[in-house]
Formats: structure tokens, C-alpha cells, sequence
């Protein structure tokens, strides 16, 4: 086994380092329901008037002191030009119209310059498709690299200029995301473990399955052409957080075996089919509240979900038949090189020291006490959600020092209004039924009187009909950015209110960038309470099936829910509204990525559920054998709960980790997945699991007689349960 895993991951190495660049360029994503941009969109081809939806970058070159109307500035815009021209049709959509300000009538080029005249924009439209923009935009950027200089600064603005310089911070943010998570990692496997034989054993897994899964993403994406570039960054994240838990619990378990005196070959099995069996489990809860993301219509939230599901599968995979192997070849090698001044031994079967133990009987003496504060702190923790905005944190959001980020404030703060940002944000509006008729003309001028007085309004473009008239479009450029609320809101009134009230003749359909970014907020709208019904059907269902209780599943989903709620509300309370902001170094954004909340759902459901199988399983483990259900709160707490807090500890290491870059998008994910596991392996785990089991007695275990038909899937073990375990709750009372 250890042999055929080495050679799958030369393989998987060799897969990666030919293909995964070429597999992970579908950054923009695409929506497999036919939303109404995606109409209006296919509506502007089908008639001739847009060839295809293609990228417009604005290439702007600047100058301090120099005006455009000197000789060394206008000699500078026509080395620009040439070299614009010189990219040729494979980078440039028909090279020749580019505009050359220098040399267009003054009355014509005064539209390309600053009111400081200072700065003069070109527009260039990419060759091919938007999503082949990335590829092309390189030959421009390097344009601009060679002409700035001499007191000319020249950048670029556009989709595929932010798209290179948001995967430049992606893979700088990984890298250091990756050293900060695996550092810490480390140090917490070195408390946990006490000895530097075990340490490295959850690394290498996490890794394992981290390269596994690059390699899958690698061979799919030569077919599957929308995994983003940060998929990666979304992989590595997931995959050590999960690779280093499950291991780290099979490992602690088989120590713990060997520690009673079991045998090698004993104690792996034993530790197979109680923490292997768990890791099962949680793997399968995991992806069950992944799959929700699948059904999702866009393929961003597919390919997303597609890659977590990937690495906790791999993850499984190797801990179930790579790990085994590993610790038989080990055997107590796991415990050598012992940590100095570490050497405490743990009494596994004491009941009566220890940290945790105390903990526990504290919170079984007051169960109610401790379920009412600690519920009223996680629901005053959700109250913020409710004041949430969804949105996308655009180019605003990047570190100054990035050109495109530069050239786009000069685009905005520069230019008068609705000339700066040309069609970098646009919005389409396409009338599809007798576009040349009175009426249909009559509409158009109605509605630039009706839009010019919104705050959002820029400029309206000449109005085009299709050869055959049976389409025309109306291009309105924004007077702000095309990713912002007031440019969202603005497609929103056009589409509801605008609209009918110029009286266009059939519903006209509203396209571009803009209405993309809303169609997207109403799909997650719509899509959000499917996915939480069946995410919870599915966890309900797999978690009955595996503690054979119907109070087991609903009181684990309900406390999942408060937990994964309390980092909603923390992430508002820090990113929106400013909340210690400064103090955490993150930046304030008017916005909460619209993505997350649903994705961060998925994730954090699965993940706390880990939790919430580990030690269910040790309590019911021990209910099984004793049928003292106080006591087996206990055991279940003091035997788990410094496992289970090393492995939380470093899963909060490595997605804060992943705070610390410059990508606000992941500053949001990884709080917000750091504050829940957090929240559950404290708050959840150590008081409100224990006292709501101390409450419900022997009712926790309680499943109706007409469910007996279900399979016996036991995590810890498939002992026989002790008759208590089949109690009514007018019984256990």
C-alpha cells in the first residue's frame, strides 16, 4: 500500500506541474440557469449587434507635469498606440480602429483625456472571448511595463488586468497561508502528540491529499474549463485543515491503544474501527453538506465544491487504507524522540483529574444554567447577520501598489462622469421586439430622461438596431464602478422601475458585467434555502443512521446552525461594520462576498459536524458499555477533548492563516471558518453539548421502534448497545 501511494504521488506531481496552470483559468465562472443577462447576452450574438461577449481593457497613460496637448506627451500616446497595434489580431480585436488620441480632432480626442489633462485613456478590446482574456491581456501589460518611465506612467484596467493582479495576491496569499497554517500546525501537533515521531505523520497526509486532489483538478480541467485560479488557495486550505484532523485522531487513538496495552496489529484495528470509522463518517457528512453546492446553477459554486469534496475524499482515502499501513510499518516508532520536559503520561481511564474533567462535572452540575447563558451569547453573536450586504469587493479592494488598482482611481477620479470608465462598465439594455419601430425609439429617448437624474447614470451610447430590426441595444455607461451598490441598485431600478416606465412596446432584457454581478445575488438568494433543506436532510438522515437517535441529530443540527450563525454575525460585526477592525489588520468593506455565506455554510456545517461524530462516538461508545449517561458525557468529554481542541486549534491556525494575505475575499472565508470552529470546539463542545445531554438523560439515544429497520452503522465499533440505549424518553424519565 505504501508502495502504490508513493507511485501515485510521483504521478500526481508530474500531472500538476504539466497541467494544473492550464486547468485553473476559468476565473469569471458561468451560469447554467440562462439569467436574464445571459439572454440578453445571447440575444446580442444571435443578431449580429456583439460578435461575443469579449473584454475591454482601457490602457491609460499618465503624466505628472506634462499635459496631452505637448509634443513629448502626444509622442508618447503614439508609442502606446503602435504598440497596441503591433500586438495584432491574435491579442487585439481588429487592431485598426484602436483609437489614437494623439492623432484624432481635438474636439474628438478631448473624450480620451483628464479634465487635468493629464491623462489619456485608449480603449482595446481583447481578441476572442471573455473568458480567453487572461491569455491576451499579458502582451498589453507588458506593453505597459516597457513605456512607463521617463516621468510616463502607463496602466492597464479591465476584468483580465484585475484578474492578473487577483492572482498574483491569490498565489502570494497561499504561500504565506500555507507557511503560517503548517507552522502552527506544527507547533500544536508538538504539544498534542509530546513527541516528534507522530508530528510529522498529519503533515505529510495533509499534503498527500492536497497534491492528490491538484492532480484531479489538473486531468478535469483540461475538460472542465472553469475551476478559478483560487481554487487552489481554497484546496490547500481545506486539505490541511481536514488532512492534519483526521489523521491526528487516528494516530492519537492507536497511541492511546497501545497505551491500554494492546498489541500493534491490535491496536490499529482497534483504533480502525472506532477513529478510522469516525473520520468515515465525518468524511461522508462533509461531502453530504457539499453536495449542496453542486446543485447550485453557476459553475463557480460547482467547481469550488467540486475541489473541497476532491480533498476530503482523497483525505479519507489515504487515512483509511495509507495510514494503517504507515503505523504498521511504525509501529511504536510514533512515540520516539520524545518532547523534553513533555513527559507527562496520560492516565486514559482516570475519572477524576485532568483539565476537561473538571470542566465537565462543572457544566453536569448546572446543566441549565450553563445552556441558557451560553445560547443567549451565541444568539446575541448572530443578531449582525441580519444587517448583512452582499456584494463583490472589486478592484477597490486592492493593495495600492498594484497598477490596476491605480489605473482604475484614475479612471474614476480623473475623467468627468461616464467618460472615465467607458465600457469597463456598461450596462445593455436590448430591446428584442421591433427595435426600429416609432415606439421602441420613442421608449429609448424616454428613458434617458428617466435614468439621467440617478446618481448611478453616466452616459448613454447611440442607439443600434440589427440589420434585420428585429433587435437593438441600448448602452448605458455607469458613472461608477460596474461592481459596486450603487451600480447593482441601478440594474435593479432599470429592470423594475425604468423600464416599464418608459413604456418600451415588450419587456426589454438588461445585460453586461453589472447585470451579471445581479443575476448572481438573486440566483444565491433563490438557491440558499435549497441547499440549507437539503444539507440538513442529508446530515439529519446520515446522523441518525450512525447514532441510531432521532435527539442525537437535531440537537447536533441545531447546534451546528447557532455556531455557523455566530460567525455570520462576527464576520459582519468585524468587515462591515469595522468592529476591531484595525486591531485584526483586516480592511473595512462596504461588503460581505456574496459567494461565502452559502459556501461557509457547506464548509463550516461539515466541518463541525467532525467534531460533533468524534465525540458523540466516544460518549456513546461508553453509554454502550456502561449505560451511565453522566458518566458517559464525561468520559466522552475528558477522553476527547484535548484531541479535539489541538485539532480545532489547528484548523483556526490555518485559516487564519489565510486572513493574513491581501485578498479581502479570504480574509472574510478564513474568519469567518476560524470564529465557528473556534465557537464549537469551546462554547458548543465543552458547555452546551454536555449540558443538553446532561438534560435529556438517556432520551439523547432514543429511536421510535418503527425506525429498528435501520442499519446498524455504529462509528464506535458495532458494540452491543446496553438496553438503556433503546429507551423511550417516558422510560429514561
Amino acid at each position: 500500500m505504501i508502495i502504490i501511494t508513493l507511485a501515485l504521488m510521483v504521478v500526481s506531481f508530474v500531472l500538476v506541474a504539466t497541467l494544473l496552470g492550464t486547468a485553473t483559468s476559468g476565473g469569471q465562472g458561468e451560469f447554467t440557469n440562462n439569467p436574464e443577462a445571459d439572454r440578453a447576452q445571447a440575444m446580442l450574438e444571435d443578431s449580429g449587434l456583439r460578435e461575443t461577449f469579449q473584454d475591454t481593457e482601457v490602457v491609460v497613460i499618465s503624466h505628472d507635469e506634462l499635459t496631452a496637448d505637448s509634443e513629448e506627451f502626444r509622442a508618447r500616446i503614439n508609442e502606446v498606440h503602435l504598440g497596441i497595434v503591433a500586438l495584432g489580431s491574435e491579442n487585439i480585436d481588429n487592431p485598426s480602429p484602436v483609437p489614437n488620441p494623439a492623432a484624432l480632432p481635438p474636439a474628438v480626442a478631448d473624450n480620451f483625456i483628464s479634465t487635468d489633462r493629464h491623462h489619456v485613456q485608449i480603449p482595446v478590446t481583447l481578441a476572442g472571448e471573455f473568458s480567453d482574456a487572461e491569455d491576451h491581456v499579458e502582451g498589453l501589460l507588458d506593453l505597459a511595463d516597457e513605456k512607463t518611465g521617463g516621468g510616463f506612467t502607463v496602466g492597464v484596467a479591465g476584468q483580465a488586468a484585475i484578474g492578473a493582479d487577483f492572482r498574483e495576491i491569490s498565489e502570494r496569499d497561499l504561500i504565506v497561508g500555507e507557511s503560517i497554517g503548517v507552522a502552527a500546525a506544527l507547533v500544536i501537533l508538538i504539544i498534542v502528540f509530546r513527541a516528534f515521531g507522530s508530528v510529522w505523520i498529519p503533515l505529510v497526509m495533509a499534503i498527500m491529499s492536497i497534491l492528490m486532489t491538484y492532480a484531479a483538478i489538473s486531468v478535469i480541467g483540461q475538460f472542465y474549463d472553469n475551476f478559478p485560479f483560487f481554487v487552489t488557495n481554497f484546496v490547500t486550505m481545506i486539505g490541511l485543515a481536514v488532512g492534519i484532523d483526521y489523521s491526528l485522531f487516528i494516530v492519537a487513538r492507536y497511541r492511546e491503544e497501545r497505551a491500554r496495552g494492546k498489541e500493534k496489529n491490535d491496536a490499529i484495528i482497534a483504533a480502525g474501527s472506532t477513529a478510522s470509522r469516525a473520520v468515515l463518517f465525518s468524511g461522508f457528512t462533509v461531502v453530504f453538506a457539499l453536495v449542496g453546492m453542486l446543485i447550485v446553477p453557476t459553475t463557480i459554486f460547482f467547481s469550488m465544491a467540486l475541489g473541497a469534496i476532491l480533498v476530503v475524499v482523497f483525505t479519507v482515502l489515504l487515512a483509511m487504507l495509507f495510514l494503517p499501513a504507515l503505523l504498521s510499518v511504525l509501529g511504536d516508532k510514533v512515540n520516539a524522540w520524545r518532547v523534553p520536559f513533555m513527559q507527562e503520561t496520560i492516565d486514559y481511564d482516570d475519572t477524576t483529574r485532568g483539565f476537561w474533567n473538571r470542566i465537565t462535572r462543572t457544566v453536569l452540575r448546572r446543566p441549565a444554567i450553563f445552556m441558557v447563558v451560553t445560547t443567549a451569547l451565541l444568539i446575541a453573536l448572530v443578531v449582525p447577520y441580519f444587517n448583512i450586504n452582499l456584494g463583490f469587493n472589486g478592484v477597490e479592494t486592492l493593495p495600492d501598489e498594484f497598477r490596476a488598482r491605480q489605473t482604475f482611481d484614475i479612471l474614476i477620479n480623473e475623467f468627468d462622469s461616464g467618460r472615465g470608465l467607458g465600457d469597463l462598465a456598461t450596462v445593455d439594455v436590448v430591446i428584442e421586439e421591433n427595435a426600429r419601430s416609432t415606439e421602441a425609439r420613442a421608449a429609448v429617448d424616454r428613458l434617458g430622461g428617466i435614468v439621467a437624474s440617478d446618481p448611478a447614470f453616466g452616459d448613454t451610447r447611440p442607439y443600434e438596431v440589427s440589420a434585420d430590426g428585429s433587435v437593438g441595444v441600448l448602452p448605458i455607461v455607469l458613472a461608477v464602478a460596474g461592481d459596486t451598490d450603487e451600480a447593482n441598485q441601478f440594474v435593479r431600478d432599470l429592470r423594475g422601475e425604468y423600464l416599464p416606465d418608459a413604456g418600451f412596446p415588450a419587456d426589454p432584457l438588461v445585460g453586461g458585467v453589472t447585470a451579471f454581478n445581479v443575476d448572481f445575488f438573486n440566483l444565491v438568494d433563490d438557491w440558499t434555502p435549497i441547499v440549507l433543506i437539503l444539507v440538513l436532510s442529508l446530515s439529519f438522515v446520515l446522523l441518525t443512521i450512525v447514532f441510531r437517535s432521532l435527539i442525537v441529530p437535531i440537537k447536533a443540527i441545531i447546534l451546528n446552525l447557532l455556531s455557523v450563525g455566530a460567525a455570520y454575525g462576527l464576520m459582519v460585526l468585524v468587515f462591515q461594520e469595522g468592529f476591531l477592525i484595525d486591531v485584526l489588520g483586516f480592511q473595512q468593506v462596504p461588503v460581505i462576498e456574496a459567494w461565502i455565506p452559502l459556501f461557509l455554510f457547506a464548509i463550516l456545517f461539515g466541518l463541525s459536524m467532525d467534531y460533533e461524530v468524534f465525540l458523540l462516538s466516544r460518549i456513546r461508545e461508553r453509554f454502550d458499555q456502561t449505560g451511565d449517561n453522566d458518566e458517559s458525557v464525561a468520559f466522552g468529554l475528558r477522553s476527547t477533548a484535548a484531541i479535539i481542541t489541538g485539532a480545532a486549534l489547528i484548523m483556526v491556525a490555518v485559516f487564519w492563516g489565510f486572513t493574513l494575505g491581501d485578498l479581502v475575499m479570504f480574509q472574510q472565508f478564513g474568519f469567518g471558518l476560524a470564529v465557528a470552529i473556534f465557537v464549537d470546539a469551546t462554547i458548543i463542545r465543552s458547555i452546551l453539548v454536555p449540558s443538553t445531554m446532561k438534560l435529556l438523560g438517556a432520551s439523547n439515544w432514543w429511536l421510535p421502534g418503527w425506525l429498528n429497520w435501520l442499519p446498524d452503522l455504529r462509528v464506535e465499533g458495532g458494540e452491543s448497545p446496553a438496553p438503556a440505549s433503546a429507551a423511550t424518553p417516558a422510560e429514561a424519565d
